[in-house]
């Protein structure tokens, strides 16, 4: 069971989604605004949050990038059908999956799973093969086992799936990863996304890297091809 928060100005959605999170074991809190979900996320973190884009007071967009101040709490947006990926996920700020309106409540549940499996992988303990299992590559530093990301010794925060990219990428420099290889890294098998969505996601990482280091340039793009990690 997780405690998820659910936001959205449709009372609709918030009954009929309510009651499928809660039908497949989750404990889940309700908002009508963004600002008001600010507030009791702020007073207990969930382990999930899943929020409408377009309301009143407080907007999806902008509860994100509240939310991200301060937390790395999974976020799943819900979309309409006329919201563009690139605008929804935001190239600065990190949802972790997005789920467009109307939606089956058996592909929903999928979704939500599936980030709340990636953020579980996060905390459990390590076996002893992981404890050795820390990428330096040059100046990055990856921990798989704490999520934890470091460039020149200075922390970049990262969301689940743009931490199982970077990390994907970062394995081999030099080595091309097509998109759907970077798909197949940071997605559970259910959870389809196009090719603009990884590069949304790779967008979002180097703005994140360079607000540390204006001159960070180790992922590459090959136009048509995918994205390779420089060599040091």
């Amino acid at each position: 069971m997780a405690q998820i928060v659910l936001v959205d100005d449709d009372q609709n959605i918030l009954t009929s989604v309510s009651i499928a999170l809660e039908s497949d074991g989750h404990d889940v809190t309700t908002y009508e605004d963004g600002a008001e979900a600010l507030e009791g996320i702020a007073a207990k973190e969930p382990e999930l949050v899943i929020s409408d884009i377009k309301m009143p007071r407080l907007n999806g967009i902008d509860l994100l990038k509240k939310l991200r101040e301060k937390s790395d709490v999974p976020l799943i947006f819900l979309t309409s059908k006329d919201e563009e990926i690139d605008e929804v996920l935001g190239l600065t700020l990190g949802a972790d999956d997005y789920v467009k309106k109307p939606f089956s409540q058996r592909l929903f549940l999928e979704r939500v799973k599936a980030v709340l499996r990636r953020q579980k992988e996060r905390h459990r303990a390590p076996t002893p093969e992981e404890t050795a299992q820390i990428i330096h590559r040059g100046d990055l530093t990856l921990d798989p086992l704490r999520h934890a990301c470091s460039w020149k010794g200075a922390p970049v925060t990262l969301t689940v799936t743009e931490f199982l990219i970077l990390q994907a990428l970062a394995q081999r420099p030099g080595f091309v990863k097509s998109r759907d290889a970077l798909m197949d890294a940071a997605y559970d098998d259910q959870v389809y996304v196009d090719d603009r969505t990884i590069d949304s996601h790779i967008k979002r990482v180097r703005k994140k890297f360079r607000v540390v280091d204006r001159e960070f340039d180790q992922i590459e793009t090959l136009y048509g091809v995918g994205y390779k990690y420089k060599e040091d």
